[in-house]
């Protein structure tokens, strides 16, 4: 247990270094486990002998065993294949200029409210998300196309900001997501069940968002002034613009719920149509394909390294008795499953302070659900609930990636007015996390109908 706590302020450690946080989850993970594995023998992994120092050769190997087991296996699972597809879909939609269509056609029906900008934001965020599956990549894309239009209209650098950042948080909820996806592997709960459970909680969200933007300008008019009421004529057009964000949601989450495919299926078949789609659009050239290869190629290395890091990292805590004495003790206490949730989304809320979403996720979910299986909870309530606190990190300092993903966006705009601009959003979502672990039908309702 000792070994695993020294563990996890070495992984801080070097995370604030500088170090990036997959290749610090693998450091730490392999010399940790060796470590371990020659405690258990009896020995040091490091020894004074004749020679000067000796190193454990059996422990050593055995960790670089495990590790190139951890990342074959990684590499090999056809599961996690889903990721490099769903990155692949958005970047094919990104790159036909749907994101500028949806920004457009949302902005047409809400602009002219004050604060309606913000709101068409947080609808383009929305259906960007139901297409891409990725927080990152959904508010550094809005935020090209939403930031100068907001600008323009004399909207305040912290409902501008803060309503890309917030906004972007509803690509890892709202279906295809690729955190849940890591979640469904790694708690071995249906993915397609996940992606099903998303999407009345992200409807939620946004439209709390919505809310959240309402109650801001309602306090300060000037944050948030109306723009030029459009024709309705003109709505429509724009509207129809978008019918391929439609199409495309519609044959994924539509074949998942019909049962005619699986969640894996699902995102080959999302490709497959977002290619066709950016083709109609004459946006899908040689070089655009190159660009959207590589892009995904990028993106899937960083996911997988950090997911490989992740498993090497708990395999060695599990041998160190972390996993063993954390079951024991919660299970000792005679707590109930929901009251041991509660206690995880404190604890998720703190961690998302200092960590990246994945990595949170990679490093608690086989632990929490050799807790949680046990005692019955919902895992598919559950993954929700995590995917909600794991959002509310993307936004929360000293991290808060989305933030310095819109900070990239807007370098003249100081990262705590984006910070103070997030913060009624982050109202909006622990109302979401409240109302989810109050009413659990919220996530179960749609899943209980796909599995009849």
């Amino acid at each position: 247990m000792i070994l695993s706590l020294i563990g996890f302020a070495v992984l801080l450690a070097l995370s604030f270094a500088g170090v990036p946080l997959g290749f610090a989850l693998i450091i730490v993970g392999v010399a940790g486990f060796a470590w371990a594995r020659a405690d258990l023998t009896g020995s040091s992994l490091i020894s004074w002998g004749e020679a000067g120092f000796e190193v454990n050769q059996r422990a050593l190997n055995a960790a670089f065993s495990m590790a190139g087991q951890q990342t074959f296996d990684v590499a090999t699972t056809y599961t996690l294949t889903v990721i490099p597809l769903f990155v692949l879909m958005g970047a094919f939609i990104h790159r036909s200029q749907l994101s500028q269509d949806l920004y457009d056609a949302a902005n047409a029906f809400l602009g002219h409210r004050r604060g309606g900008l913000a709101m068409g934001t947080i609808g383009a965020c929305a259906g960007f998300a139901a297409v891409c599956g990725s927080s990152i990549a959904t508010a550094a894309t809005i935020s090209r196309v939403a930031l100068p239009s907001m600008r323009r209209f004399g909207y305040s650098d912290s409902l501008s900001t803060g309503s890309i950042a917030a906004g972007g948080t509803l690509g890892i909820m709202i279906p295809p997501s690729v955190p849940m996806v890591i979640y469904g592997l790694l708690s071995e709960t249906d993915i397609a069940m996940l992606f099903m459970a998303g999407i009345l909680p992200g409807l939620l969200l946004t439209l709390l968002f919505f809310i959240a933007i309402a109650g801001i300008v309602a306090l300060d008019p000037k944050a948030g002034p109306g723009a030029e009421r459009v024709p309705m004529g003109q709505r429509l057009r724009m509207l129809a613009r978008v019918w391929g964000i439609v199409v495309i949601f519609g044959v994924i989450i539509g074949g998942i719920y019909a049962g005619i495919f699986t969640a894996t299926e699902a995102a080959g078949i999302g490709v497959i149509t977002a290619g066709l789609f950016a083709l109609l659009r004459g946006k899908l050239t040689w070089r655009t394909l190159w660009d959207s290869l590589v892009e995904t190629g990028i993106t899937t290395g960083m996911i997988f390294v950090v997911s490989i890091g992740a498993l090497i990292f708990s395999n060695f805590v599990n041998l160190a008795g972390f996993t063993r004495t954390m079951v024991d003790l919660l299970t000792s206490q005679s707590w109930t499953g929901t009251e041991i949730v509660l206690i995880v989304v404190v604890i998720y809320i703190l961690l998302g302070c200092v960590f990246d979403s994945l990595a949170m996720l990679t490093l608690t979910v086989p632990v929490l659900a050799a807790i949680l299986k046990p005692m019955g909870v919902d895992m598919v309530w559950f993954g929700i609930i995590a995917v909600i606190a794991v959002e509310l990190g993307l936004i929360t300092p000293p991290v808060g990636i989305n933030v310095f993903v819109v900070k990239a966006a807007a370098p003249d705009v100081d990262i705590w007015t984006i910070f103070r601009g997030v913060a009624p959003f982050v109202v909006a979502m622990l109302v979401l996390l409240a109302l989810v672990l109050a009413f659990p039908q919220i996530a179960t309702f749609l899943p209980s109908l796909m599995s009849r």
